[in-house]
C-alpha cells in the first residue's frame, strides 16, 4: 500500500480549509456563539439536576426531599440559561447573577448541576471585555464563596459522598484524620471543577483580550502609516505643484517685463519691433495663464475628471486661433478638437461642456528648446546656442525632456531677471558618454544695468529636485564676471 504524496495532502487540505471556512465563520457569530453556551449549559444542568435521583440514589437517603431539590434545580437552570443570554451586554453582573445561582443550587440541591459551566462563562466574558485586575477580582468574588459553602453545607456532603460511590455516614472514612477537618473528597469533588473551570476560563478571556487589542492596535498602526503616507503625497505634490507654478509664473512674468519694456523702448524708433514684442508679450501671457489652469485644473484630476484628459499633460501652447486670439470653433460652436499649434504640436480644444478648462497637449520637451530661446531672444538676451539639435535627444523619455527644457528655462529666467543687459548668454546642451550635459552660462549684468534683487533660491531648489529624480546632479555658482548653470542627468531613452 503506497502512502499519499505531500502533494496530495497539501492539495486535501487546502480542500478541507475551502469546505470548512463557510462553518468556522458561522461558528465565531455571536449569536451562534451564544446559542451553544446558553443550549450547553441548559442541557447538561437538567441532566444532573433532574436526574441526580436516577443516577446517584438519592431518595434513599434523603427521602421526600428529592423532589423538591429537583424542581428548584429546574427554576435555577431555567434562570442561569436568561442570566448567560445576557452575558455580553452586562457581564459583571451576569457573573454576579450567576455566581449567586450557584449558592442557591448548593444549599438547595446540594450541587451545582452544571453551574460551574455557567460560572465558567460568565468570568470568561468579563475577563474578555474587562482589564485583567477586574477579571480576577470578579473571579475571586465569585468563586471563593462557592469554594466556602460547598465545605460547610451538609446537602453537599451527601450528593458529593454519594457522586464519589461512598456512604454518606461515612463521608471522610477515606481520608487520613489529620485532613478530614480540611479536606474531603466530597468537597474536592464539588469544588475543584468550579475553581479548575474558572481559572481556565478567566486564563482564555484575558487571551483574547489581548489578541483583541493586538489586533486593533496592527489596524490603527496601519491607519496612522496609510495617514502617515497620505500626508507626505500631499506635501509631494504640494511641493511639485509650487516648483511647476514657481516656473511657469516666475518665467513668464520675468519674459513679460523685459518684452514690454522693450516694446516701450522702441515704440517711437522702430515700431516694427515694438509689435513683434508686444504680440510676443501676449502669446507668453496667454500660455502662462494656460499653463496656470492646467496645473489647477491636475490638482483636482481625481474629484473631478474629464473624460479622455490624461493627467498632467500641458496646455496647447499655441492653438489655431481667430484674428482676434480667440479660439477658433466650428460652426456649432465647439472647439476644433486636433487643432495644430503655431508650434507644430496637436492639441485638444475646450469640449463642448464648456467646463473652461485649458486646452491639454504634451508637455514641453527638447522639441520647444528652439521656441523657448528664440523668446528669450525677444526678450532682449543676447543667447547663442549649441546642441539644441543633439542627435537622440528627443529619444529621451517625456519627463526627462521636460527636465532639460525646465533647467534651460529656469537659467534664462534667472539670466533675465538678475543680469539685465548682459552682453553674453551661452546655452550648451550635450551629451558626455552615458550623461546628457546642460551648461547656461551667462556674462553678468551689462554695464549700466540696475542691480537686481537678491533671489530666493527656489528656482535652484526646484532645479536640483527635478534633476535628481533622475539621478543627476546640479550645480550653479558665480563663474567668472557671470553665473553658470551646469545640469548632469543620466542618459536613459524612452523612460516616460
Amino acid at each position: 500500500m503506497t502512502s499519499p504524496s505531500p502533494s496530495a495532502l497539501t492539495r486535501a487540505g487546502r480542500a478541507a480549509v475551502r469546505v470548512l471556512a463557510p462553518v468556522g465563520r458561522f461558528v465565531r457569530r455571536p449569536v451562534v456563539v451564544d446559542t451553544l453556551v446558553v443550549g450547553t449549559f441548559t442541557a447538561w444542568s437538567l441532566l444532573l439536576g433532574l436526574g441526580a435521583d436516577s443516577m446517584l440514589d438519592l431518595s434513599t437517603y434523603l427521602g421526600a426531599r428529592v423532589t423538591g431539590m429537583q424542581v428548584l434545580s429546574f427554576v435555577l437552570t431555567v434562570a442561569g440559561a436568561v442570566a448567560l443570554s445576557r452575558r455580553r451586554a452586562h457581564p459583571v453582573p451576569v457573573a454576579v447573577a450567576v455566581g449567586t445561582l450557584t449558592l442557591v443550587s448548593l444549599v438547595g440541591a446540594g450541587a451545582t448541576h452544571g453551574f460551574e459551566l455557567a460560572v465558567a462563562a460568565a468570568l470568561g466574558q468579563v475577563a474578555a471585555v474587562r482589564p485583567a485586575r477586574t477579571a480576577w477580582l470578579v473571579a475571586a468574588g465569585v468563586v471563593l464563596p462557592v469554594v466556602v459553602v460547598a465545605r460547610y453545607v451538609p446537602l453537599v456532603a451527601v450528593v458529593g459522598t454519594r457522586l464519589l460511590g461512598g456512604d454518606p455516614d461515612d463521608a471522610a472514612g477515606s481520608v487520613p484524620p489529620g485532613l478530614a477537618d480540611l479536606v474531603t473528597p466530597w468537597w474536592a469533588v464539588t469544588a475543584v471543577p468550579v475553581v479548575v473551570l474558572a481559572l481556565v476560563a478567566v486564563a482564555a478571556g484575558a487571551a483574547l483580550r489581548t489578541h483583541r487589542q493586538r489586533a486593533a492596535e496592527a489596524v490603527a498602526a496601519r491607519a496612522r502609516d496609510a495617514a502617515q503616507r497620505a500626508r507626505l503625497t500631499r506635501a509631494a505634490e504640494r511641493a511639485r505643484v509650487a516648483r511647476e507654478m514657481h516656473d511657469v509664473v516666475a518665467h513668464s512674468l520675468t519674459v513679460m517685463v523685459a518684452l514690454g519694456g522693450g516694446a516701450a523702448a522702441a515704440l517711437d524708433r522702430s515700431p516694427d519691433r515694438a509689435r513683434a514684442a508686444l504680440d510676443e508679450l501676449v502669446e507668453t501671457g496667454r500660455t502662462a495663464l494656460d499653463d496656470v489652469r492646467r496645473i489647477l485644473d491636475v490638482l483636482h484630476a481625481e474629484e473631478d475628471p474629464v473624460p479622455g484628459q490624461v493627467v498632467g499633460a500641458a496646455p496647447v501652447g499655441g492653438a489655431e486661433r481667430d484674428d482676434h486670439g480667440r479660439a477658433a470653433v466650428d460652426g456649432d460652436g465647439v472647439g476644433r478638437r486636433g487643432a495644430v499649434g503655431d508650434d507644430g504640436r496637436l492639441g485638444a480644444q475646450a469640449g463642448p461642456d464648456g467646463d473652461g478648462r485649458a486646452p491639454m497637449a504634451p508637455q514641453p520637451g527638447a522639441d520647444d528648446l528652439a521656441r523657448l530661446v528664440e523668446r528669450f531672444r525677444t526678450a532682449g538676451l543676447p543667447v547663442r546656442t549649441s546642441g539644441l539639435a543633439v542627435t537622440g535627444l528627443d529619444a529621451l523619455g517625456a519627463t526627462r525632456q521636460l527636465a532639460v527644457y525646465r533647467v534651460v528655462q529656469e537659467a534664462l529666467t534667472n539670466t533675465l531677471r538678475h543680469a539685465p543687459g548682459s552682453p553674453r548668454v551661452e546655452v550648451d546642451v550635450r551629451r558626455d558618454g552615458g550623461t546628457l550635459v546642460v551648461v547656461v552660462t551667462d556674462a553678468g549684468p551689462g554695464d549700466g544695468a540696475a542691480p537686481a534683487a537678491p533671489g530666493t533660491r527656489r528656482g535652484v531648489v526646484g532645479m536640483t529636485e527635478r534633476v535628481a529624480a533622475f539621478g543627476g546632479t546640479v550645480e550653479a555658482g558665480p563663474h567668472g564676471p557671470g553665473w553658470r548653470v551646469r545640469a548632469r542627468l543620466p542618459w536613459h531613452e524612452g523612460d516616460a
